[in-house]
């Protein structure tokens, strides 16, 4: 047991916890040696793999930490001196600050299906340093409580832990796929609670109440269909972009992998809690967050809709009412990327993603400052 120790023995000197996080990142990245100040993400580290680093932390510290921890502390020196301060345990919350600086306003965007934010690492890189960046993860990835299990629930906690940012609007507000679908209800809420929304920005996101039930037939198509939409997006690129795209692919079939076998294990029964597994932990969640948006049925939005969508879409996506034509009163903005499904927060096509949202976000600190000042003018 020399090689553990709980909160109530005290934590490891930082100099200690540097050591030991060493060989962790050096035996998991396959990089030697690793100096105190590299950067996690720098050196090839990925979300998987961040899963298995924070399990060994775990088991070596005793100590949970929240797998969005690497982007306040992405290097050894940093994430060894969060290990050893008090009271860790206080410091999960949903609400992520991936890019903290600058003078736009801020950019809330909500976790996909899997729960975690580290998809917009690329994205909030590319919108730049004075773009603030702020992820919302889902309640349960610490492994301690659970996850919420309805879009309104989550949307009313995510509204809680943005207004501790920002308290007053107008406020900026996105995500990709099933993170579209949470920023809506929280505009919903917002608005309800007499808050301006700026923007509300939907990356690749239908009406999924509408979705129709998938069978054999409709999933091996889909099947078919993503390979081929790889495939074109892979032709796309040059000889570097191929290289960079097959290398963000290898990563994400990755981090699906221990996913798949949490699902599975919490399929086969058991109790879940009691088997440690940060796998069951992940499954239990992408499963929850799915039948959340499949039970989530919108209402009608006061404001505009702006539809960030894919060159093409699956066949099985292109019925009409899947799309927010009718429930957008104020109007939908449609920008359509240069990419196929799948593609859109994958380098390099993210980059053109970025550029897109920052023009809208822009559009709508102008609109909003316009409408202001038309107020605040002298009627004669």
């Amino acid at each position: 047991m020399s090689g553990t120790m709980s909160l109530a023995a005290g934590l490891p000197a930082s100099e200690d916890a540097a050591q030991q996080l060493t060989r962790i990142w050096e035996n998991l990245l396959g990089v030697r040696p690793i100096e105190p100040d590299q950067n996690y993400f720098d050196l090839g580290g990925d979300s998987i793999l961040a899963v298995q680093m924070f399990a060994q932390i775990e088991q070596m510290f005793q100590v949970k930490l929240p797998v969005a921890m690497l982007f306040e502390a992405p290097t050894l020196a940093e994430l060894s001196q969060i290990l050893s301060r008090e009271a860790l345990k206080s410091r999960w919350s949903s609400l992520v600050t991936i890019q903290p600086k600058g003078s736009r306003p801020p950019f809330f965007c909500m976790h996909g299906a899997g729960g975690n934010v580290l998809i917009y690492r690329e994205l909030s890189n590319h919108l730049g340093e004075d773009q603030p960046f702020y992820g919302l993860q889902s309640q349960g990835l610490d492994g301690n409580s659970e996850p919420l299990t309805r879009i309104e629930d989550m949307a009313t906690a995510y509204v809680r832990e943005m207004r501790r940012v920002q308290p007053k609007g107008p406020y900026y507000l996105g995500g990709y796929c099933l993170g579209g679908t949470i920023a809506y209800e929280v505009a919903q809420q917002l608005r309800a609670q007499g808050e301006a929304v700026a923007l509300l920005a939907m990356f690749d996101t239908l009406n999924w109440c509408k979705l129709p039930p998938l069978n054999i037939w409709t999933k091996t198509r889909v099947g078919f269909e993503r390979i081929w939409f790889h495939a074109l997006n892979f032709l796309r690129l040059d000889r570097e972009g191929m290289r960079i795209f097959v290398q963000e692919k290898f990563r994400a079939l990755r981090n699906r992998i221990p996913v798949w076998r949490g699902m599975l294990l919490a399929k086969l029964g058991g109790n879940w809690e009691s088997t440690g597994s940060r796998s069951v932990v992940l499954g239990r969640i992408w499963a929850g967050n799915d039948r959340a948006s499949m039970d989530y049925v919108p209402k009608a939005y006061p404001g505009v809709v702006t539809d960030f969508r894919p060159l093409k879409q699956y066949s099985i996506y292109r019925r009409p009412d899947l799309k927010w034509e009718k429930l957008a009163l104020g109007g939908q903005e449609i920008v359509e990327l240069t990419v196929y499904p799948a593609g859109m927060l994958v380098e390099p096509f993210v980059k053109s993603l970025a550029e897109k949202l920052k023009k809208s976000i822009e559009a709508a600190f102008l609109a909003r400052g316009a409408q202001m000042e038309g107020r605040d003018r002298p009627r004669g």
